[in-house]
């Protein structure tokens, strides 16, 4: 019998727990080989002559190329796993990189809870430190031009503005149950409340309604395009919207191929990813207009993502946060 060999692995990055589809000729005795990551055995849980589909093992800590290897063979095929930068987070519905490389980091935290440190930040180096403790049940975050940074807090229906030091500030009160943010280029805030009111916020604060949709169980995400704000409002359907909203507030539906859609973020290139939770579908997929969603990090438990001044990722599930290199 041919020895087993690999041709592809889909998607190419992944996090433990994720399932990847591995390409190539594997044998049609019904007697599959071994598969192992980075020396770890990986369940197998779909196999045919051709693909098998088997989950990222646990305990790799240091991520970055791993090698698979087929029975005895280590194949030239690999994939990327996400780095570990940060444990020990809570619910990080939106981390955000800033144009230096630092990531921001939120520990959410229950209802209501003061946390001693509300907001982590990572430098480049994978160092951490503390940066707020400013902020309950922190949610959301994003940086204007001059490099400010704002959170969300779910709990106080506020956005606060944060200083170099993490002091913070009310900016925007009254919003409801406070999730999801994004600039507009004018420096227009916009808002996402749970409830399903988006509000756009001028440069003093003032606060008004600019779009109506449907209510979320879960963070309601926001992220900005060339042409307006893409929405993701999970529900307990088995399929929800993706929605876009125009500029002057007239609301679309861009997609209705996730279940459970959670963190959104737009690419420099223009394309929209999205995070799918529903259990079986989960990881980071590409969402392109007329075409099925493209997986391209496999991961359980995944929540918010963000990409960096230089095409950067980072992921992040309930408790961990990932780093990879560009999607490029």
């Amino acid at each position: 019998m041919a020895e087993p060999f690999l041709t592809g692995v889909s998607p190419s990055r992944a996090i433990e727990g994720g399932r990847v589809t591995l390409v190539g000729e594997f044998g049609d005795s019904g007697v599959f080989p071994e598969v192992r990551i980075h020396g770890r055995p990986a369940r197998a849980v779909f196999a045919s002559p051709k693909r098998l589909t088997v989950i990222i093992p646990s305990g790799i800590s240091d991520g970055g190329f791993s090698s698979i290897s087929l029975g005895e063979a280590t194949s030239e095929q690999g994939l990327e796993l996400g780095v570990p930068i940060a444990t020990g987070l809570h619910q990080v519905d939106n981390p955000l990189i800033d144009q230096a490389g630092n990531v921001y980091l939120t520990y959410s935290g229950t209802r209501g809870q003061q946390v001693p440190v509300s907001i982590f930040r990572v430098a480049p180096s994978g160092s951490r430190e503390t940066y707020s403790s400013a902020v309950v049940n922190p949610t959301s975050m994003a940086m204007d031009a001059d490099g400010r940074l704002y959170v969300s807090s779910r709990f106080e229906g506020a956005v606060y503005r944060l200083a170099d030091d993490g002091s913070a500030e009310p900016y925007a009160t009254d919003l409801g149950i406070a999730t999801g943010l994004a600039f507009a280029p004018d420096g227009t805030l916009f808002v996402g409340d749970r409830s399903g009111t988006i509000f756009s916020v001028d440069r003093s604060g003032k606060a008004t309604i600019f779009a109506s949709l449907p209510s979320s169980v879960a963070a309601f995400h926001l992220a900005l395009g060339a042409r307006g704000l893409y929405v993701a409002a999970p529900t307990l359907s088995p399929y929800d919207a993706i929605y876009h909203v125009d500029f002057d507030g007239a609301v679309s539906i861009y997609s209705r191929a996730f279940g459970r859609p959670q963190g959104l973020a737009v690419a420099s290139d223009g394309s929209l990813f999205v995070v799918e939770a529903l259990a079986g579908s989960s990881g980071l997929y590409r969402a392109r207009p007329g075409a099925a969603p493209e997986l391209v990090v496999a991961g359980t438990g995944l929540i918010g993502l963000a990409f960096g001044p230089r095409g950067s990722l980072v992921v992040c599930s309930s408790d961990t946060a990932y780093r990879f290199g560009s999607l490029s």
